[in-house]
């Protein structure tokens, strides 16, 4: 299958890539390399160095014979979309909208969206949630992600794009970026194998679903098969507080160290937990990587890359 994978030179959309090219598919990757690594590259794909919007996507997509596009180019954090909503949009909403122009242009049927299940219910009414929740995102981040999953009805409804739709977890695990504000385990590894001292926000009783990057990726392999068509969870269905997260950290890490707080982020989800039920009945898919596997894994790579 011949398959283009937008920001496929990021944390995770370069691990689905490779595996991808494993599965002997053939991949070409968008990504504009803001944010993606040369060294995430896998050398059997073909790289073109544009943003998402780029016009010249729609004549890569005949060239290449794509047929699957695989989306997970975005600006990916809470906090940078509250101090800026038009540049979330910008990216998130209108990049996309360009994205499945050129995508229906080119006479594509199948796309995979890599939304989010953390941000997209904002503070649950139950737990775990499942696809049915009320969607009520606290932050333009989840907003903009809620926004597409609306547009790719339309899409399928006027073009009979079909669309799966991935709503992730809080992803962790090998190539995260550990110098930004997202991706709390990334960061926290980075500062501990720096001898300096994880910063909680407010007072860590917050929760979040943590979901290895394997287990996203098997979710991304199973999503090119034909009866994927539909919106689903990508969790493991527990809740882990940040303090719970650190003293697990702390103890791979072999660490003593001190952990420092900080003020609450006002825009921040007290709770967050999703059920993966759909998803196992229709594509067979479980969560495979325990919490603590991942977290040293996760550690060891940082350990031994430097990011």
């Amino acid at each position: 299958m011949n398959i283009l994978v937008t920001g496929g030179a990021g944390f995770i959309g370069s691990q689905v890539v490779d595996a991808y090219i494993d599965n002997n598919h053939h991949v070409v990757i968008i990504d504009d390399m803001s944010k993606g690594r040369k060294e995430f590259v896998n050398p059997k794909a073909i790289l073109h160095e544009i943003s998402i919007s780029d016009l010249s996507i729609a004549e890569i997509i005949k060239k290449e014979n794509i047929q699957v596009v695989n989306h997970h180019a975005a600006q990916i954090s809470v906090t940078d979309s509250v101090k800026d909503p038009v540049k979330d949009a910008e990216s998130n909403i209108i990049g996309t909208l360009q994205l499945l122009q050129n995508t229906v242009k080119s006479m594509v049927k199948r796309f995979i969206f890599a939304s989010t299940g953390g941000a997209i219910y904002g503070e649950q009414d139950y737990f775990p949630a499942g696809e049915e929740h009320p969607q009520k995102p606290s932050s333009p981040y989840g907003l903009s992600k809620l926004s597409v999953e609306a547009y790719l009805g339309f899409y399928q409804e006027q073009y009979g794009l079909k669309s799966t739709i991935l709503r992730y977890g809080n992803v962790f695990g090998p190539r995260q970026n550990p110098n930004g504000e997202a991706g709390v385990v990334a960061i926290f590894c980075n500062r501990l194998l720096k001898d300096q001292a994880p910063v909680i926000n407010g007072d860590g009783e917050q929760t979040r679903d943590y979901i290895f990057v394997g287990d996203v990726v098997r979710a991304n392999l199973l999503a090119l098969s034909p009866n994927s068509s539909g919106t689903f969870n990508v969790g493991t269905g527990q809740e882990t507080s940040v303090n719970e997260l650190t003293r697990m950290l702390l103890r791979i890490a072999g660490s003593d160290i001190s952990v420092q707080t900080s003020q609450k982020n006002r825009y921040e989800q007290r709770r967050s937990c999703l059920d993966y039920k759909k998803l196992k009945e229709s594509l067979n898919w479980n969560p495979e990587v325990s919490l603590e596997e991942g977290l040293i894994e996760t550690y060891n790579f940082f350990k031994n890359n430097a990011i």
